[in-house]
């Protein structure tokens, strides 16, 4: 594998890349993956939700350790507690938007939680002999995108699909209950119900993202993507798509890394890139305006020294 990209041959690793079929899942469920959490992340960072993006990992981590703890497939668990806590986010909070003061009281239960389904996970593997406990674990935590199955893939690429084709039917009017959630009530849009259906969705994206990138890096595929297309356009469809093709182009890139040096973890590779995009966006967004202020200072004092 490394031979052929270190030898300078980009192609032939490419086609030796591609000719493995967990590297052609991994691509295909990642994708879809990223574009979904892209799209959903635009609005958690519109929204000013990061914090309820970082609520859900630890959900995930929870519900996951849960089913396992309950001896049922993780994926379950994983679905479940997220789409519940993001359903119960939205009851105790207003306008459909959970609030810090939910989040935070909810936060520290949650974790709880998860600290009690892992004792009983561990404990009850090691009395009967089991001997992945501790692997489950950390695939939790750090994904396992490598590892999937041609059945989760398919799942996995399904429940995604349909995620898209959700975020994108209702867009347009949750952008405008984001921006401006007074008006658009009066407007006749259903606030609340559009911002449970977010929160669901998110939720939903949350226990798929756990699957690539582990349950400690959601955020990062969430909200990294649509923070660095926000530093790159103001107009907010434009942005929605950048986010989506960023968090895509991260997942490939990161993929190819973790195929390239095989000591590098896939969920941080994809999350190395997606910070480091984020990164020049920032600098080259303080670059521009440290270039125009000259100019905007200039044309300003002109007509003044002039009268």
């Amino acid at each position: 594998m490394v031979t052929a990209l270190a030898a300078g041959d980009p192609i032939t690793g490419i086609g030796h890349m591609l000719a493995l079929p967990f590297e052609v899942r991994a691509y295909v469920v990642g994708t879809l993956i990223a574009a979904a959490a892209g799209l959903i992340g635009y609005f958690v960072v519109l929204r000013s939700q990061v914090f309820t993006g970082d609520a859900l990992s630890h959900v995930a981590f929870t519900g996951a350790l849960a089913a396992l703890a309950a001896g049922i497939d993780l994926r379950i668990g994983l679905f479940a507690a997220c789409v519940v806590f993001a359903i119960a986010m939205t009851a105790l909070g207003r306008d459909g938007r959970a609030d810090d003061v939910v989040i935070g009281n909810l936060f520290a239960w949650i974790l709880g939680l998860g600290v009690f389904f892992l004792t009983v996970y561990t404990t009850g593997a090691s009395a009967t002999g089991g001997g992945n406990n501790g692997s489950s674990g950390v695939n939790v935590l750090f994904g396992s995108i490598f590892g999937l199955t041609a059945g989760q893939t398919t799942t996995a690429a399904i429940i995604a699909a349909a995620v898209i084709l959700a975020i994108l039917a209702i867009a347009r009017p949750l952008l405008f209950a984001s921006v401006d959630p007074a008006v658009a009530a009066a407007r006749g849009v259903p606030v609340r119900l559009l911002g449970l259906g977010f929160l669901v969705l998110a939720g939903i994206t949350a226990g798929e993202a756990t699957q690539a990138v582990g349950a400690l890096l959601i955020l990062g595929l969430l909200a990294t993507p649509a923070a660095t297309a926000q530093r790159l356009t103001t107009r907010p469809f434009l942005a929605l798509w950048a986010s989506a093709g960023i968090a895509v182009a991260s997942m490939w890139a990161g993929l190819g890394i973790a195929y390239a040096a095989s000591s590098i973890p896939p969920s941080f590779a994809i999350l190395a890139v997606s910070t480091g995009a984020y990164v020049a966006a920032l600098g080259g967004t303080a670059l521009t305006r440290q270039r125009a202020t000259p100019v905007r200072a200039g044309s300003a004092s002109g007509p003044a020294s002039a009268l």
